[in-house]
């Protein structure tokens, strides 16, 4: 009996509990929580299509396939994400786990499945409002797909590409200025646009193709399907191409490899300032990007932090918060949430352990996407500086009547920001950790969170102290512990009758 009546109160109690606003989902690539996938270094869903496999070998398949990420798309779900960006889904040679080294254009690899299995995982992903991207490489092909021994297309190519990176090793690059090439690659590009329910591509090392293919690619892609999804990937640490592509082409969105390496090398350690992260994007004022901490061809973020001794969801805390609510879309890696370690390519591409992980990252990886999905302010809204004090930072984030603050914390202690161009009035409900902040005698909000943490804020009205509420509190606990008191009672009276 007394369980029931502690289960009813919770249940009365939640009644009045302030809930966060919802909002309508506006129709913006900057909504998009990305999440990006390697394929055959996933998930094994189907193990009867195994025929490659060694996963001894790192340079050989793994296993990951179509199913293994179907099996998956409920925990993605509610892990926040609303978009899975794929590696290449082409048929590949031998040993083309990555996707790189394609051999036919129009077939997929069938150690990830088959057609059917891909269409199926689109309309997986789409029964619960996630689009699918796929990488489309428009610049390579294995050197031994069938398009190379053909002597009418001997000037089709540029031989092979001088690289590091080992996924472009086999292949040859095709010279997209040749009108013929070009208009292969678009039919191709096309085919994948309209046979399939696929919501966009990625487009690996935009940056070395022709500006003017690029430009009808995306032009021909949006004539089709005014809503499909176009993603540059720029090689370079010379954002000049990238941005030039984004103003000049119908590309959505670009990554920006410069404020990647910044965001893992101050949140790699205490006490770095978390605005020299603002200072880097402050440089070029670019908003249409997207933000990745991790890649797959180097060091996992983790590691990096780890050689500090900081603690994994500390810096995690920080980065995501960080990730999550300022301008450009965010970008995550396979794994983030557990997170994976790796020391080099060869590691953070490896199966992800899904039998391991920290269970307070996923669940603050969960609190901070779902901020991210409710508040357009933090997803679209206009993003002001508001201070920055040792290596503390603190944003303003606005969106119609919608403003929040953001305070992240990177430092070894505690910090505070004032505010002081607010009305009075006013306070700042904290929703992470229940902060509160109110105007202060000197009329400022000040803003004090303690070291290594962080803190979004909603700007509201000043409600000072509900003294209703809190006396119908005090009022129903006094009736639950009477009615506790009572049952005892009762219970001791039965049990004398018995005797």
């Amino acid at each position: 009996m007394i369980k029931k009546i502690g289960i009813g109160l919770v249940a009365f109690l939640s009644i009045f509990m302030i809930q966060v606003p919802v909002h309508a989902q506006e129709e913006n690539i900057h909504n998009e929580i990305f999440y990006q996938i390697l394929i055959d270094r996933f998930n094994n869903g189907d193990s009867e299509i195994d025929e490659e496999i060694d996963i001894e070998d790192p340079y050989n398949y793994h296993g990951g396939d179509f199913q293994g990420i179907i099996n998956k798309l409920d925990d993605l779900q509610d892990l926040g994400i609303t978009a899975i960006s794929l590696s290449p889904i082409m048929e590949n040679k031998p040993k083309g786990y990555h996707g790189y080294r394609i051999t036919n254009f129009y077939q997929v690899n069938p150690q990830f499945g088959t057609m059917e299995d891909f269409e199926r995982l689109i309309s997986e992903a789409h029964q619960r409002d996630m689009k699918i991207i796929i990488d489309f490489v428009v610049t390579y092909v294995a050197d031994t797909n069938p398009l190379t021994e053909d002597p009418d297309k001997e000037d089709w190519w540029l031989g092979t590409p001088e690289s590091e990176d080992e996924r472009l090793s086999e292949t040859v690059q095709i010279d997209l200025n040749n009108p013929e090439a070009a208009d292969y690659m678009l039919d191709a590009a096309i085919y994948w646009a309209t046979e399939t329910e696929v919501d966009g591509f990625k487009l690996p090392g935009v940056d070395t193709a022709p500006p003017a293919f690029i430009e009808n690619l995306t032009a021909k892609l949006k004539e089709i399907q005014p809503e499909f999804y176009v993603i540059g990937d720029v090689t370079s640490a010379n954002m000049d191409k990238g941005i030039h592509l984004l103003e000049n082409t119908a590309l959505d969105l670009i990554n920006y490899p410069e404020l990647n390496q910044n965001l893992s090398e101050t949140f790699a350690e205490s006490d770095n300032t978390v605005s020299s992260i603002y200072d880097k994007w402050d440089e070029l004022q670019l908003t249409d990007f997207y933000k990745q901490i991790d890649s797959f061809q180097e060091e996992r973020f983790t590691n990096v932090f780890s050689e500090n001794q900081r603690n994994a969801l500390t810096a995690w805390r920080l980065a995501l918060t960080y990730m999550y609510t300022t301008p450009g879309a965010t970008m995550i890696t396979q794994g983030t949430e557990l997170p994976m370690y790796g020391m080099d390519a060869e590691e953070s591409q490896r199966l992800v352990p899904f039998n391991s992980g920290d269970d307070d990252l996923k669940e603050f990886h969960k609190r901070i996407a779902s901020l991210h999905n409710e508040f357009p302010a933090l997803r679209i809204g206009d993003f002001e500086y508001v201070g920055s004090e040792a290596s503390m930072l603190v944003y303003r984030r606005s969106y119609q009547d919608e403003i929040m603050y953001v305070a992240i914390n990177n430092g070894s202690e505690s910090a505070y920001i004032d505010v002081d161009n607010l009305e009075s009035g006013l306070q700042l409900k904290g929703i992470l950790e229940d902060n509160l902040v109110r105007e202060n005698k000197e009329g400022n909000y000040r803003i004090g969170i303690p070291r290594e943490s962080v803190e979004v804020y909603i700007l509201e009205e000043d409600k000072g102290i509900n003294w209703l509420f809190i006396g119908f509190i005090v009022t129903v606990l006094t009736l639950f512990v009477i009615a506790v008191l009572l049952l005892k009672r009762k219970q001791k009276i039965r049990e004398r009758q018995k005797v």
